[in-house]
């Protein structure tokens, strides 16, 4: 679970990034949920854009991604969301 301080730095790292994926009509695939893992491995934080014509909610699929995979939900702004994840071989991002 994230402290707010904690979570105020990952949302100014956040900030700066581009989305990584793009969330579409297909929705939540397994191979997608593989791709958000491997990416939080190797970079702990994953900015992801929910495409307008998927007629999915970015809050949504933000909790319904972190619950799947183990990870700590940041924020969501419009179409976009921010997750973040403890890397167990390449820690990368100190927290406050």
């Amino acid at each position: 679970m994230l402290t707010g301080k904690q979570r105020a730095y990952l949302k100014s790292m956040a900030n700066t990034m581009e989305p990584a994926f793009q969330l579409g009509k297909n929705g939540l695939t397994d191979n997608f949920l593989k791709q958000i893992e491997d990416y939080l491995e190797a970079n702990e934080i994953v900015k992801v854009k929910v495409l307008k014509n998927s007629l999915l909610d970015a809050a949504d699929m933000a909790s319904e991604i972190a619950e799947a995979i183990g990870a700590e939900f940041v924020q969501s702004l419009g179409n976009k969301f921010v997750l973040y994840k403890e890397s167990k071989n390449n820690k990368r991002i100190q927290l406050p």
